[in-house]
């Protein structure tokens, strides 16, 4: 089971990492799993858990470039993120990660801490409220996400989702 972590709108990357914590600033790129949302909301790196969801407002992942950003989500096995909105390079840097986005707008009884189940092959959310159907993604898009990312994709299929094969 799944704990939901509900954010805002807006949520920009610098939010999910601030840029004094960029790899480069870093030991090594694995200590980026200690620093998402470490001034927004700071128990979230040491208590999120592999499979859990982020549910947030319109916009998410606005703001620079930092692909760093979703890679430090996905280092702490945030399982999908559902937003009614993305940014749209942090939704290709997302993408080229693996990591599922989903692009709904969930109501307010999804909250904080909300315990869930996510099926992403079908898009099934699960709450004690209820079962909520998310808007599928094109079928390329599902595929790097099963893949595991798009390096993942290209050297399973020798090709780009959607390219003509050799």
């Amino acid at each position: 089971m799944a704990r939901i972590w509900r954010f805002g709108p807006n949520i920009n990357t610098d939010q999910i990492v601030p840029g004094r914590y960029a790899p480069y600033m870093l030991p090594d790129e694995a200590a980026l799993r200690n620093y998402p949302f470490i001034e927004a909301r700071p128990e979230f790196a040491a208590t999120v858990q592999p499979g859990d969801l982020i549910v947030a407002g319109a916009n998410f992942g606005c703001g620079s470039s930092r692909e760093y950003a979703p890679l430090a989500l996905q280092l702490v096995g945030i399982g999908a993120i559902i937003a009614p909105s993305f940014a749209r390079i942090f939704y290709r840097n997302a993408l080229n990660l693996g990591i599922p986005l989903f692009e709904a707008d969930l109501p307010a009884e999804v909250a904080d801490g909300t315990a869930a189940t996510l099926d992403i092959a079908t898009g099934q959310l699960h709450t004690a409220g209820g079962l909520i159907a998310l808007p599928p993604p094109p079928a390329f898009v599902r595929e790097v996400w099963e893949a595991g990312g798009i390096v993942a994709y290209v050297r399973r299929h020798g090709r780009f989702p959607g390219q003509a094969a050799p």
